[in-house]
């Protein structure tokens, strides 16, 4: 298996292979001119993120400045919007449902790292994707951890560290996130 197939799979994997290393480089281009474009290319700036992104719905903003690792692994549903300074460490896949919104620096992570340290310094390390059903409202600075479901209809409130899944029509908050209240679905 080549390293990008490893890490596509959940398998530890190099970061430092070249084909990784390049393709981290090409989505860093195209994001710096995506965060470079002027507030009126409304259009121009919708197919650049097409261009970033995996795959991509109708109506998709972001506001920049925003960050991947790849891009590639990056899928979003119809009606999407990522508010300034939001962060997505597409190592995994990144699934976002539709009509979801995330606040200002909210930070998407699937890249993880070996617990030992031996096994940590050898520079390998592994990915589980996230999912994030439709109708979803993450608030600001929340962090959503490797391995998170959350489910159809959930807010996470600002500031919120989620470490396990969210389960559908909950309102789950503060460092780890826990349900706060249940929802009318």
């Amino acid at each position: 298996m080549t390293e990008r197939e490893k890490m596509t799979a959940g398998l530890m994997y190099k970061p430092s292979d070249p084909e990784l290393m390049e393709d981290r480089l090409r989505v860093r281009r195209k994001v710096r001119e995506y965060n470079a474009s002027s507030p009126a290319e409304a259009a121009g700036r919708e197919d650049a993120l097409r261009d970033i992104l995996g795959s991509a719905g109708r109506e998709v903003f972001m506001e920049p400045d925003v960050r991947f690792d790849y891009g590639y692994n990056m899928h979003v549903g119809d009606h999407f919007f990522a508010n300034f300074d939001c962060t997505f460490l597409d190592v995994a896949e990144i699934r976002i449902g539709d009509n979801c919104m995330l606040g200002p620096g909210v930070h998407l992570y699937t890249a993880s790292h070996p617990l030992g340290a031996e096994e940590r310094n050898s520079g390998s390390e592994f990915a589980i994707p996230i999912t994030i059903g439709d109708n979803v409202w993450i608030g600001g600075a929340a962090v959503i951890n490797p391995g998170v479901m959350i489910g159809t209809g959930a807010v996470v409130a600002s500031g919120a560290v989620v470490t396990k899944e969210v389960p559908p029509n909950t309102v789950v908050g503060g460092n780890p996130a826990r349900v706060l209240k249940h929802l009318d679905s």
